[in-house]
C-alpha cells in the first residue's frame, strides 16, 4: 500500500467552503480520477483519506494537507495533476510527494495567518498590535458546542505584526494587512480570537469583516521563529528511498521509434 501527502488551496470565493463540501468534492475528484484507493475494513468500507487540522470555513488557505493510501502505486506529480484537474478552481491540488515518514499531523504545530483589515489605517493597526504583544495575557470568549468558553489568546501568539496594504489597494481607501504566527494549542486560537483580544485590548473593530488567508503550516523552528515545510522530511527520504514499483515500471518503459 503507497500513501501520497498532498497539499491543497481553498481561494476566492471557495474559501467559503465547509470541511465536509471539500470532502465530498475530493471523494467526487478521487472517483473522476479513477484513483487506485485502498479502503478501511468492516461493513461500510470508506476510500481511506486523512485530513489534518483543517482551516475554519470563511477563511482561505495556501496550506491545507490530507492523505491517501492507494492500493496500487502511482506517480505522485501524475496523481496530483488528475486530482487538480478534477477539482472545482479554487480548491487546487499543487503538491504531492510520497509519505516516506510517519506523523504529518504531529508535524503541524503552528500557522502563518495574514489578515486583511479594510478601513484600518496602518497606525491604527500598529498601536493595537503593540497593545497585544505588551499584554501577558488577552482573554477572549468564544461559543462552543459545550456553551461560552473564555481562554487566552496571548499565549498562543508568536509573532504579530502590522504592514501596509499591497501595492494595489486603492490610495484613498484604509486597509492594513496583520501578519501572524500562532501555535496549535487547545483550546485551538484561530485568527478570529485574535482579532477579539485585539479589539479588547485595544478597541481595533474593523468597519467590514477581515479577510483571513493561511499562508503556511508546519512544524515551528524555535531557532529561526519560521514555520517549516512539513511535507520536507518527505521529500528528503525519497532522494534515498528506492523507487516505487510504478516509478520504477516508467523508468524502464521502452521508447518509442525515432521520428
Amino acid at each position: 500500500m503507497q500513501r501520497i501527502r498532498l497539499r491543497y488551496t481553498k481561494r476566492g470565493r471557495l474559501r467559503f467552503t465547509s470541511h465536509r463540501d471539500f470532502q465530498r468534492a475530493f471523494e467526487r475528484a478521487l472517483r473522476r480520477a479513477e484513483v487506485p484507493m485502498a479502503y478501511s475494513a468492516g461493513f461500510t468500507p470508506h476510500p481511506r483519506v486523512s485530513y489534518a487540522n483543517a482551516a475554519p470555513t470563511g477563511t482561505g488557505s495556501e496550506a491545507e494537507y490530507l492523505e491517501i493510501a492507494l492500493a496500487e502505486s502511482r506517480d505522485p506529480e501524475k496523481l496530483r495533476e488528475l486530482l487538480d484537474e478534477s477539482m472545482p478552481t479554487g480548491l487546487d491540488i499543487i503538491d504531492a510527494v510520497e509519505a516516506r515518514t510517519s506523523g504529518l499531523a504531529d508535524r503541524l504545530t503552528a500557522s502563518v495567518w495574514e489578515l486583511r483589515l479594510d478601513g484600518v489605517d496602518l497606525a491604527e493597526a500598529e498601536r493595537a498590535v503593540t497593545a497585544f504583544l505588551a499584554a501577558e495575557n488577552v482573554e477572549v470568549q468564544r461559543r462552543t458546542k459545550n456553551g461560552m468558553r473564555t481562554f487566552d489568546t496571548r499565549g498562543a501568539v508568536v509573532s504579530l505584526e502590522a504592514l501596509p496594504a499591497p501595492a494595489d489597494r486603492p490610495l484613498d481607501s484604509a486597509c492594513a494587512i496583520l501578519r501572524l504566527v500562532v501555535r496549535h494549542l487547545t483550546p485551538a486560537v484561530r485568527p478570529d480570537d485574535v482579532l477579539s483580544g485585539l479589539r479588547a485590548v485595544a478597541d481595533l473593530a474593523p468597519p467590514v469583516p477581515s479577510a483571513v488567508t493561511r499562508l503556511a503550516q508546519g512544524l515551528f523552528d524555535e531557532e529561526s521563529g519560521t514555520v517549516t515545510d512539513p511535507l520536507a522530511p518527505d521529500r528528503e527520504a525519497d532522494t534515498a528511498a528506492p523507487p516505487t514499483a510504478a516509478v520504477a515500471a516508467d523508468a524502464k518503459a521502452p521508447e518509442g521509434p525515432a521520428a
